[in-house]
């Protein structure tokens, strides 16, 4: 799994690529000086999913869609074309074809997107790995409890002022 660091305040710490099965006991990201230390007791299931944040010391995690970096850009031409289909455009064989491609890339968007796990409270992000069921999408009951609880010592860089 690819593991995206950050700080409970949300700096990014850096990137890091771990193998669950080996459970390394610590870890460098590349934009700290620090090791940071990885509490794996109780973090896998009995299936070997990952079930709690092995950075922030047990942080409850919810499921992320990611979409590609031209999202924006598909969404414009979908704007754009309900704009020429409103105007009586979408009749012609050229259009009606544009508009079709879109429609076909927007859904080659959503069959390419992936789901990552999110800590609550250290925002960590989990990329390339098996997700549980049991994993839910973002809950405001559960992030405001979890950035109320007490915060760990870790990942936190103290030393970087």
């Amino acid at each position: 799994m690819i593991v995206d660091v950050r700080t409970t305040r949300g700096e990014r710490l850096g990137r890091v690529e771990i193998d669950p099965t080996a459970r390394p006991v610590r870890v460098r990201p590349e934009l700290s000086d620090r090791d940071l230390f990885l509490d794996w007791d109780g973090a896998i299931d009995d299936s070997g999913h990952l079930r709690s944040c092995v950075m922030c010391d047990q942080g409850r995690l919810y499921r992320s869609r990611t979409l590609p970096q031209v999202t924006p850009f598909v969404i414009l031409l979908a704007f754009a074309g309900a704009i020429l289909g409103l105007l009586g455009y979408a009749d012609r064989p050229v259009i009606l074809a544009l508009l079709v491609v879109v429609l076909v890339i927007d859904i080659a968007m959503l069959l390419f997107g992936r789901t990552r796990l999110v800590c609550y409270r250290c925002r960590s992000l989990y990329n390339r790995l098996p997700i549980a069921r049991y994993h839910k999408r973002w809950d405001p009951g559960i992030a405001e409890r979890e950035s109320g609880s007490s915060t760990s010592s870790q990942p936190t860089p103290e030393s970087d002022s």
